[in-house]
């Protein structure tokens, strides 16, 4: 019988050691920060405060987000947007939003002044903790000229070879349901991809996916304004994005 109870213990152990090891292995996610707005306040005010670019075609703009678009820059839509700087989600909120079951289904919460229920986004932001932590991490937020964040919708990266730019003097292409961003974000997305994937088990990305964004993280190191952001981001958020602090360690930055 003791016998018995001990072995069971030593059972209970050994499976309570391979869950916190498997735990351990995925990197820490945002628990720090649960309001969106907060994490774009933040974002503007003591992280891009010296270093406001947007992202895909690297337009400047003032404290105000007053954009100075690039010459020769068009958009096909969304004109009025072109004007503003919106704050991009790399990987998609509908993307790691859809494996949330308020998003799909919605909650008993979930009900406007009428009576009526409602799900999508509305409701995993009311309902979920977890899921107001992933849209607000962040490392996976990216300031973007609007009209660029507009079409980008929620569509996966992929390689366009036979697509002009989608924007003019601005290297990013919008086809189908498919994006192909410039090459000087790519490792950028890549390691951003891989921390939401790696920090947040309920989210998952295709083999496909992980395969394109693993390539692009070899092939294009990052700069030096990628690993200061991501200190920056570490030093508020209290966790670290490990992919890009090994690949800043590899490159001697």
């Amino acid at each position: 019988m003791f016998r018995t109870a001990r072995k069971i213990a030593a059972i209970t152990a050994l499976v309570t050691c391979a869950v916190m090891t498997a735990a351990a292995a995925h990197a820490a996610g945002n628990t720090t920060i649960e309001s969106f707005n907060q994490a774009k306040k933040l974002l503007e005010r003591q992280v891009y405060m010296d270093h406001r670019v947007t992202f895909y075609c690297r337009a400047t703009f003032d404290a105000k987000k007053n954009i100075d678009l690039p010459a020769g820059f068009v958009t096909p839509e969304h004109a009025k947007r072109a004007k503003r700087v919106e704050w991009e989600h790399v990987v998609p909120a509908e993307n790691f939003g859809r494996f949330f079951t308020e998003w799909r289904e919605g909650d008993p919460v979930c009900v406007d002044n009428r009576g009526n229920r409602f799900k999508g986004r509305k409701c995993a932001e009311k309902a979920n903790t977890e899921y107001r932590y992933m849209q607000s991490d962040m490392y996976n937020l990216y300031p973007a000229i609007g009209a660029v964040n507009a079409m980008r919708l929620n569509y996966n990266y992929a390689m366009l070879p036979d697509v002009k730019p989608t924007f003019g003097t601005c290297p990013m292409k919008v086809s189908g349901n498919r994006a192909e961003p410039p090459e000087y974000t790519r490792g950028a997305i890549a390691r951003t991809t891989l921390y939401m994937a790696d920090a947040y088990p309920k989210y998952r990305i295709s083999r496909q996916q992980r395969q394109l964004m693993e390539a692009w993280s070899k092939m294009y190191a990052p700069d030096a304004w990628e690993c200061t952001r991501a200190k920056r981001i570490q030093k508020i958020q209290g966790n670290e994005n490990k992919f890009v602090t090994e690949a800043c360690r590899r490159a001697g930055l």
